[in-house]
């Protein structure tokens, strides 16, 4: 099956790009949990973060943001210890300032998908070069998600979570999923 250039023969990754990545997803429970998970990638290979995910699933509450907001600080000493997963001490306090900042959102997913109007924006990438690792809208939501309280939310992590939910579809015109997802 001819997949996008980023994705390997890992078969965790090739069930993400196969199943997950560039889906529009709605639902604001799996919005959070993926807006987490772009934001422990920062600096590292989404790969990692994927090969982690169950665990975080685990040890941060089914990315229920009502337990998150309330996490204390003892908590985020033992997730510290955790070795299955990211341990860096300012994304895991970056869950719980965020926790509280999406529950201060009136309807976070409507709000999140309103920096592309809606609706998915699908691109019709080449290859490599094509797919930009910044927009404006993802420096909009950026410089919005920051003004209402949350960290680890950059212009290129905001793309990249856009990217991984759907509301953008950056699936490479030679990839098995760009016809399905483009009409």
């Amino acid at each position: 099956m001819p997949r996008c250039f980023w994705c390997t023969d890992d078969p965790l990754y090739q069930a993400y790009h196969d199943q997950e990545w560039g889906t529009p997803q709605r639902d604001p429970a799996l919005l959070f949990e993926m807006l987490l998970l772009e934001g422990f990638q920062a600096g590292l290979s989404w790969i990692t973060v994927l090969k982690k995910r169950e665990r975080y699933r685990q040890v941060l509450e089914g990315f229920d943001p009502h337990r998150l907001a309330e996490m204390s600080d003892a908590r985020i000493e033992e997730l510290m210890l955790d070795p299955g997963i990211i341990r860096n001490r300012l994304k895991l306090n970056a869950v719980r300032r965020n926790a509280r900042a999406w529950l201060a959102l009136e309807d976070p997913g409507q709000w999140l998908w309103s920096f592309v109007g809606g609706e998915p924006k699908i691109n019709h990438p080449q290859g490599r070069g094509d797919i930009p690792s910044v927009t404006d809208e993802a420096k909009a939501m950026s410089k919005a998600l920051q003004k209402k309280g949350f960290t680890f939310v950059g212009p290129t992590i905001c793309y990249a979570f856009m990217q991984a939910t759907g509301m953008v579809m950056d699936h490479t015109t030679d990839c098995d999923r760009y016809p399905a997802l483009a009409h």
